[in-house]
């Protein structure tokens, strides 16, 4: 004599196990048999609470888990909530239609220097067409206030006398002798020291 499981303990055993699978067919076969082998002596029935199980196995067996849609997809990079409209909407543009004149770039597309100030034809002075764009071109470039300072203010803070001499280079010295003026330096009284 085997020892059997009354068949829906069996699939509600199978169904804590998560064999979802075995459950829904367990119950399947528990709600094939005919109604007249039921019991009726509860309110619930073996055949509803077979029916429920498998309602519950089912769910579980195509239940995606919420870690899994973490990835963003090609549609929600694409379909952002947040861009940014290329174009105004209808009448709600500054521009009125007919007023272009047709010569000249239009003042709402003016082209614009790399800092991003308009370009208008008129040089100004400290913009940055005149600096030099590294600290090294700012060192190396010809002064005539006659200091080792740079012109520039970006970098003038942080450059000191005789740093022509002291460009940092990773094979070679810190201080580079042969660099510095030295008659220059020895006519000022308080360098010379």
């Amino acid at each position: 004599m085997g020892l059997e499981m009354e068949p829906l303990l069996q699939a509600w055993s199978y169904f804590r196990r998560r064999k979802f699978q075995l459950c829904a067919d367990l119950c399947s076969q528990l709600l094939e048999t005919s109604p007249g082998h039921q019991e009726t002596d509860s309110e619930f029935t073996v055949f509803q609470a077979a029916w429920s199980l498998k309602t519950r196995a089912l769910t579980e067996m195509v239940y995606v888990d919420e870690i899994d849609v973490d990835q963003e997809g090609i549609a929600e990079m694409i379909l952002d909530e947040n861009a940014i409209a290329q174009v105004a909407r209808p009448g709600t543009s500054l521009k009125l239609p007919g007023t272009s004149h047709g010569g000249g770039p239009s003042p709402a597309v003016r082209p614009v220097t790399q800092s991003g100030r308009p370009i208008t034809g008129f040089v100004r002075p400290s913009t940055q067409s005149g600096r030099p764009g590294t600290m090294e071109q700012a060192i190396r470039t010809p002064r005539t206030a006659h200091t080792a300072r740079p012109v520039t203010s970006a970098s003038g803070r942080y450059v000191r006398l005789g740093t022509a001499s002291m460009l940092t280079n990773p094979e070679g010295p810190f201080i580079n002798l042969s660099r510095l003026n030295l008659t220059k330096y020895a006519q000022k009284p308080k360098l010379a020291k």
